[in-house]
């Protein structure tokens, strides 16, 4: 079975659904478990929303994300999830900003300049203050900026900061950045969640002290945070809201629920059906698509059995369900993808690597080699990741055609992330969308990175990372990139079917909401843009 047009155990009751659209999630998953799975395809690209206007001062409102847990933390360097962000957001700034068309725009840093790549001159926003009174100064951005070398910190972008060769202050508004190499990225990269700036020597950040939008009054782990309008925010006009309290919640039945019942103003992390439902009220509450570089992952450890085997890594690439979880899981809602983390709109997108479709002759044949004809291995899963319990369900059925026997076995969503993600032999993990492919690769690829999903080693890639920040000529940067993709394509355990558009509910009295390429809600910094209608 060798085409994208093959139907798999088609069911026409299934087939009848799709077609009118009246399938939703717990329908979906019931059928997949009897075996009932469908081949279809859609592509997607991204789609921009203008921002309302005439901004509106004052209220309170009431947000709600999907990730929630004893870790939630508002120290930069151990965020880790959407919810981290966007809480992290309300507090604090970076130097540069991400604006609607993935460009560095200033931030705390009022200019940044490289000609060479190695060193960059950074000049700071005069008049900017921290939430306690404090001026900020060019030591504030070299704590900041240099605690995530330290290995007794655990920052989540330990291997990136190693890039930082040394900081030095110039003046109180002026420091010098020189790197171990160049990097034309560096002020995307320095737009990172986790380079948002605190102040000098912080060690205790639960109090959220920062130059950002919103001040900390309460925050509970695992319940929710609360944020007071800066009146002395640096950005004039900004934020609109007097108050914002983030709330934690991992059910998205309560998540909605909450909405629809007034309870909530805004809700992240939609599922189509939930969005179906939204949109059909008549107008009382709407649905922000972003279509961006998010998605959820299959994760093929490659240090250990059986992702050890690259023919058993082959053969699971070829019995990827892709246009089927687009089309049935995301209704739509994605775009299909090729197991590299480059969406096929970005200017850098090597198109000579076409999405893998289902084969059953090549992942049998992958099998065979591999000695596991027959075999049984386990998928581990979660509920809130997006389409990875159908995703898993679809693939189980196809593999048996295969010869091989896969369990899905899903397991809570609390605790998920620090037991299981890239612990498991094969599980799914869900990584939200970076603003360059050098932080991408960087972050999920590089061998030296902590969060290297699949545990992938390839001196090679390593080699072309480096090199390509330092590559001024767009077009051999370009070659370099596509190779490091066809690397990833032929190679790494790290599979990628779809992109996933993230869906955010909100009532029609918040205003100023707009797509965002960077991340879901308006890549995480919502808080100071929205506003409630009168």
């Amino acid at each position: 079975m060798k085409n994208d047009e093959t139907e798999y155990l088609h069911n026409s009751q299934l087939s009848h659904l799709l077609k009118n659209g009246t399938l939703s999630r717990r329908s979906m998953l019931k059928m997949l478990s009897a075996g009932a799975v469908m081949s279809t395809g859609i592509i997607g690209f991204p789609e921009f929303a203008m921002a309302d206007a005439a901004p509106v001062k004052g209220g309170k409102m009431r947000a709600a994300m999907s990730n929630s847990s004893a870790t939630d933390t508002l120290d930069p360097a151990k965020a880790n999830n959407s919810a981290d962000y966007a809480r992290q957001f309300m507090f604090y700034n970076a130097l540069i900003e991400i604006n609607d068309v993935l460009e560095p725009t200033p931030a705390l840093a009022a200019s940044i300049h490289s000609d060479d790549g190695i060193t960059w001159q950074i000049k700071l926003r005069p008049g900017v203050t921290f939430h306690n009174g404090k001026a900020l100064t060019a030591g504030d951005v070299i704590w900041s900026l240099m605690r995530h070398k330290d290995p007794g910190v655990a920052s989540n972008v330990f291997s990136l900061a190693q890039q930082f060769s040394t900081m030095t202050a110039i003046s109180a508004q002026e420091l010098s950045l020189v790197l171990s190499g160049p990097n034309f990225d560096l002020p995307l990269m320095l737009a990172l969640p986790s380079f948002l700036i605190v102040p000098e020597n912080t060690t205790d950040f639960s109090k959220g002290v920062g130059t950002g939008p919103f001040i900390c009054q309460t925050f509970v782990p695992g319940m929710h945070t609360v944020g007071k309008r800066n009146t002395n925010y640096w950005k004039p006009g900004l934020p609109h809201l007097d108050e914002i309290e983030l709330l934690g919640v991992t059910d998205q039945a309560a998540r909605v629920n909450g909405l629809m019942s007034g309870d909530l103003h805004i809700c992240s992390a939609i599922s189509p059906g939930y969005a179906k439902q939204l949109n059909a009220s008549g107008g009382q509450y709407n649905i922000l698509e972003s279509k961006s570089g998010m998605y959820t992952d299959l994760i093929i450890r490659s240090d250990i059995a059986p992702g050890k085997n690259p023919d058993f890594v082959m053969a699971m690439k070829n019995l990827q369900p892709r246009e089927m979880m687009v089309k049935t899981a995301l209704q739509g809602y994605g775009t299909v993808a090729n197991d590299t983390p480059v969406p096929p709109w970005h200017p850098l997108y090597n198109a000579d690597l076409k999405p893998r479709p289902v084969d059953i002759d090549k992942a049998r044949f992958h099998l065979k080699k591999a000695g596991m004809a027959g075999a049984k291995i386990e998928v581990i899963t979660t509920t809130t990741i997006d389409a990875a319990i159908e995703g898993a369900l679809m693939m189980q059925n196809v593999a048996q055609q295969a010869g091989l026997n896969i369990n899905v076995r899903r397991v809570p969503y609390e605790g998920y992330w620090s037991a299981h993600w890239m612990k498991d032999p094969i599980g799914y993990g869900s990584i939200n969308p970076r603003p360059t492919i050098d932080l991408s690769f960087s972050q999920f690829y590089l061998s030296s990175s902590a969060n290297n999903e699949s545990k992938w080693h390839n001196p090679q890639f390593d080699q072309l990372v480096v090199a390509a920040r330092g590559e001024k000529d767009l077009t051999k940067r370009k070659q370099m990139y596509c190779d490091m993709q066809k690397l990833i394509y032929d190679d790494c355990g790290t599979l990628i079917p779809m992109f996933v558009s993230s869906l955010d509910g909100y009532s029609n009295k918040v205003k100023g909401l707009k797509s965002w390429p960077a991340g879901m809600m308006m890549g995480y910094r919502f808080s100071e843009n929205v506003w409630l209608a009168a």
